[in-house]
């Protein structure tokens, strides 16, 4: 028989052998799967802690004033206001003041025609005269006992009776000239020349604007903070916000029962005459105020169980803090416990945090300008 040949030994070797090759292809995969469990156990811890980190943003806190106030609306009224009525009738002669005129206590606004009057004040004083001469007479005559006593009596009782018509004649006559009762703005006219008025006739108004008012209505629980000669700020809508300053004269010392609330008068100063009455205002009543307040942003602060409290990153963790706040105002709080000034507090982000949490911040907001602390704090 013959003896294989070195080409059959060898297609034999190849075909009798590749189970042997399939195990050494196994053996190598698993040790490199192998090698690269081990490269990933053996990963920094610190790299896989910062890929689990919560992120947040955070702001500092700040110093700045602040103050508390009670924001109310209500509209401007006049502080004085006086419809001008005719107190005698007669033809109206002349007029001398029109709508917007600024006029003073007394100043005479229109006069009616008073010669009836006239007459009938010469006619009361002549007979007046004669009267006074009579009584004389008589109790000349009544004192050397030549008439009866009764007689200068009655004479006496008809003088002070023609004196007292005498009187109302002449103010009667006085009431011709039609005067503005108060100082102010004649916001109205109501006659013209030539028209016959009857006594009690409305003829002008007149409005003192300066200053005007506001009656703003204050829930009883706010009756402790506020008290005359508070400050107040006043915006008017209508002027696009412009902000007036007032001050608080007088408190009501009753709350309305039907609505639970009383009455601040509030009175602000125009020598501008840039408001009208009936002008719709937003008034701030400042009650407290702070000049170097310890604030965080109102966006930071978590409520549980009734307690506040706040987180502030240290080391890269999260840490809460209790804190016990003050004044308010739209986007500040005043810190009265709890922190210290220096940390930077959790705005974003820390609804599931916890004491320990690893957190990253993503972005870190700078400080507000301290001129915005000025802005009024809402009563909480």
């Amino acid at each position: 028989m013959l003896e294989p040949g070195p080409w059959e030994t060898s297609d034999v070797t190849s075909i009798r052998h590749p189970a042997r090759l399939s195990l050494a292809l196994f053996v190598a995969a698993a040790l490199a799967v192998g090698c690269s469990n081990g490269k990933a156990k053996d990963k920094d811890p610190e790299s896989a802690t910062a890929d689990s980190a919560v992120p947040v943003e955070t702001q500092p806190l700040r110093r700045a004033p602040i103050v508390a106030v009670y924001s109310g609306t209500a509209p401007i009224e006049a502080h004085e206001e006086a419809e001008v009525v005719a107190k005698v009738g007669g033809e109206v002669r002349q007029i001398f003041v029109e709508e917007g005129d600024v006029v003073q206590a007394g100043k005479i606004l229109a006069r009616l025609d008073g010669d009836r009057l006239r007459l009938q004040v010469a006619e009361t004083d002549a007979n007046l005269r004669k009267l006074e001469r009579d009584y004389n007479r008589q109790l000349e005559l009544s004192n050397k006992g030549l008439v009866a006593k009764g007689v200068a009596e009655n004479a006496k009782f008809d003088l002070d009776a023609l004196r007292a018509t005498y009187d109302r004649a002449r103010l009667e006559l006085g009431y011709t000239e039609i005067r503005a009762p108060i100082s102010g703005v004649v916001s109205a006219r109501h006659i013209k020349v030539g028209n016959t008025i009857a006594e009690g006739t409305p003829t002008f108004r007149v409005t003192n604007l300066d200053p005007l008012v506001a009656y703003v209505h204050i829930p009883e629980k706010e009756f402790r903070k506020l008290a005359p000669n508070q400050t107040a700020d006043v915006l008017v809508d209508a002027l696009g916000g412009e902000r007036f300053t007032g001050t608080i004269s007088r408190i009501s010392p009753t709350v309305d029962p039907k609505t639970g609330t009383f009455r601040a008068r509030v009175e602000v100063p125009d020598p501008s005459r840039r408001l009208k009455p009936g002008m719709f205002a937003r008034v701030n009543i400042v009650y407290e105020r702070r000049d170097d307040a310890l604030q965080l942003p109102r966006n930071a602060i978590v409520e549980s169980d009734g307690e506040q409290m706040v987180f502030v990153v240290v080391n890269d963790k999260a840490e809460q803090r209790l804190v016990r706040t003050g004044l308010a105002n739209s986007g500040w709080i005043e810190v009265l416990e709890g922190l210290q000034g220096d940390e930077r507090v959790v705005v974003v982000g820390q609804g599931g945090l916890k004491t320990g949490t690893a957190v990253k911040v993503v972005e870190d907001t700078k400080p507000a300008a301290a001129g915005s602390a000025g802005a009024a704090a809402k009563a909480r």
